[in-house]
């Protein structure tokens, strides 16, 4: 449980950095963008390592029809963060649809995950999220929606989340249980 806990925190602290520590990270210049990366990387290499090492300490059983709401809010999630924040016309008026669609991909693994270990690591990052928005909005209050795009292109990245969607979940149920009911 440690290994997850501390990829947690580095993903927190590193996605934070720049925002919390602005003269810390820009002395670093150039070289911080790959110093950043690099712990991402680490971040949710130690998320994975141990989350898969953690014990099943079963908190609530799910039920079973939040299978549906999971796939829904994911697919939501997908669309959020591909780019109809910035093309389409739905989520022009959403500051940070990415950091949306994150959250709402965190929410849907809380809500069909009851094991100690997926509430750490799914409720941790939706807290994360949940707080990078907090810290942005006050680093940066002045915003105005983006101009409005097409319905056309929301559509289009609609339809291709949908594929994206059938594409994680087969490979999803390849590496561990399958997101699709039946």
């Amino acid at each position: 449980m440690t290994l997850l806990v501390v990829g947690i925190l580095l993903w927190i602290g590193a996605h934070l950095f720049k925002r919390i520590m602005p003269e810390a990270r820009a002395s670093l210049g150039k070289k911080g963008q790959g110093l950043v990366a690099l712990a991402l990387v680490a971040s949710v290499v130690l998320m994975v390592v141990g989350y898969r090492a953690a014990p099943f300490i079963n908190v609530w059983v799910p039920p079973s029809y939040l299978v549906h709401v999971n796939n829904l809010l994911v697919l939501i999630g997908i669309w959020a963060m591909s780019p109809a924040g910035t093309k389409g016309m739905l989520l022009s008026r959403v500051r940070h649809p990415m950091l949306m669609g994150f959250r709402l991909w965190a929410l849907a693994h809380l809500l069909v995950n009851g094991d100690q270990a997926s509430i750490m690591l799914f409720g941790g990052l939706l807290i994360w999220g949940v707080v990078e928005v907090v810290v942005i909005n006050r680093a940066e209050p002045d915003w105005s929606p983006r101009k409005n795009g097409s319905l056309a292109k929301d559509g289009m990245f609609f339809v291709a989340s949908i594929v994206l969607l059938a594409v994680i979940g087969y490979v999803h149920g390849l590496v561990g249980p399958s997101p699709f009911p039946g």
